[in-house]
This record gives structure tokens, C-alpha cells and sequence, in this order.
């Protein structure tokens, strides 16, 4: 009862905070996707990927993308569904719209290290979206010769159609267009990583909004953000609320919210299933 009874009101809080800030920074990592549904293991892992499974005995579907395959034909059949199921098939549970009904009103910017796209297919408008870390939705070349990136929807829809026997045709392989390397994914995994023109532009417009709000009353709403790459969005978003005494930092991640004493009267801080909280925030 103690838990629910502060639980009810650190969401109170983080609803008033959310009517009285002139804008919203949110910071959206893992934990915000798989509260959506979008979940890497288990019955969503193992209905998609049981092929492989039985071969490799692949526990999730995030470690099974890093096995070096054969060949480039298995390669891209295990990452061809594996693009499908999280850009391409599959419609989110409603936490993402649900977010995006709670600040479609306020003057917002996104910064989410989420490759899966789903901010934009629950409306967020994507000239305030800056993914750091890549899309689901791009090639590039792997080795890489040119800061370009590639839409490969059609590729990927047809791997997945004409595969047989966990490989796809040789001819649907991708190569780079430039220089003949073959394509790898646009996902920041190593050096290699392409920031390409959109990249780069959506950084900027990162960086020009939290110009323009830098003293104003902000709410740096951090939703899912562990620690693996905390030095993106936590850590930054940590320094900009002690910053400006104006502002106030939110975080909800199950299990791991927390926050620096000398912020932790402007904090709001939840450890409870990011669902639950966006559909109890009236």
C-alpha cells in the first residue's frame, strides 16, 4: 500500500510537471520499446526465430544478430526478419501514442538511442526526432566508403518472402552501390557507424532547440534509459537540469531510477512499468 500510495504520487507530480513546463526533452531509451511490446526475447523471439533456435541456440534476438554467419544468404535471413518484426510488421501496444497524446501540445524535441521508428509511426513529428544511434531502416556500406545510407524496405520485404531453408537467394544480397562492399545495417555497433546527412541535420536540430530553451522552465523527461550508453542521454540530461535551476528532471525505468543528490529536489523519479505510468498520468 506504501508503494502504490508513492507511486500515485510521484505521477501527480510528474502530471503537474508536465502541465507547467514551457517545454519537453525527452530522452528515450530500450526500456520505453519494450514496455510497447517490442521485446527481444521470449514468445516474440521464439515464434519468429524458432529455425534458428534449434540450429544456434540463440537465447534472445539481440545477441543472435551478432553471430558470425557462413554466409551472407543466412546472414540476411535471420536480419531480414529481424528488421521486419521491429520497423516494418508490427504495430506497438499504444505507449508511444499515449506519449505522444500527453505532449503533443507542448514544444517538445526527442533524443532517443530507440532505432525501431516508432516515435514517427505514433505521430511524433520526425523534424524533432534526432535518433543518435541508427534506424532499422538503413544500409550502409560496411566498410564504409561514403557517409550514405540507404531505405531498404523493398530489399527487406522481399528477403523475408523469398526465403527457404533459414538463407535468402544470392541475388537479393546487398552491396554498396559506390564502391561493391557489401551492406551492413546503420546501426552504431563500431567505428564504422555512417552519420549521414539526416544524421547530422537532426542533430543540429538537437542542438538549436536546447539552445533556444536553455533557461527557460524545461522538463528533461527520461523514459528507459539504462546504462549502457548512459553518456547520451542521462548523464547530459543530468548536467542541463543542474544547470538551470528552472528546469526539472523526470526518469521512469523500472527498476532504475534514480538521480544525483544535488538535482533530487527537481526530480521526480519512478520505478515502475513505463505503461502503467503513461496510462495512469490523467
Amino acid at each position: 500500500m506504501k508503494f502504490t500510495e508513492n507511486c500515485s504520487d510521484k505521477i501527480s507530480r510528474l502530471r503537474s510537471e508536465l502541465d507547467r513546463a514551457d517545454c519537453v526533452i525527452i530522452g528515450a531509451g530500450a526500456g520505453l520499446s519494450a514496455a510497447a511490446g517490442f521485446t527481444y526475447s521470449g514468445e516474440r523471439f521464439e515464434k519468429n526465430f524458432a529455425d534458428f533456435i534449434e540450429k544456434y541456440s540463440f537465447k534472445d534476438m539481440y545477441t543472435g544478430g551478432f553471430y558470425p554467419f557462413e554466409s551472407l544468404e543466412e546472414h540476411w535471413a535471420y536480419w531480414s526478419r529481424y528488421i521486419s518484426i521491429n520497423r516494418y510488421s508490427e504495430a506497438e501496444n499504444g505507449v508511444y501514442k499515449r506519449l505522444f497524446e500527453l505532449i503533443s501540445d507542448k514544444d517538445y524535441f526527442v533524443m532517443t538511442t530507440n532505432v525501431d521508428h516508432l516515435f514517427q509511426k505514433a505521430g511524433f513529428d520526425k523534424n524533432r526526432l534526432f535518433y543518435t544511434q541508427g534506424d532499422y531502416g538503413l544500409f550502409q556500406c560496411s566498410k564504409p566508403c561514403c557517409d550514405k545510407t540507404y531505405d531498404n524496405e523493398e530489399i527487406i520485404r522481399r528477403m523475408c518472402a523469398e526465403q527457404e531453408n533459414m538463407r535468402i537467394p544470392s541475388e537479393l544480397i546487398p552491396y554498396c552501390p559506390v564502391c561493391g562492399a557489401p551492406m551492413t545495417m546503420n546501426l552504431r555497433c563500431d567505428n564504422r557507424f555512417v552519420q549521414d546527412k539526416g544524421w547530422y541535420r537532426a542533430s543540429r536540430h538537437y542542438d538549436e532547440f536546447i539552445r533556444r530553451h536553455k533557461n527557460r522552465h524545461n522538463l528533461f523527461l527520461e523514459l528507459g534509459v539504462g546504462f549502457n550508453t548512459p553518456g547520451i542521454i542521462k548523464y547530459p540530461f543530468w548536467k542541463m537540469t543542474a544547470d538551470n535551476p528552472n528546469s526539472v528532471y523526470a526518469c521512469d525505468n523500472f527498476g532504475e531510477a534514480f538521480c544525483p543528490k544535488e538535482i533530487s529536489k527537481r526530480s521526480v523519479c519512478i520505478n515502475v512499468d513505463i505503461a502503467y505510468v503513461l496510462n495512469d498520468l490523467q
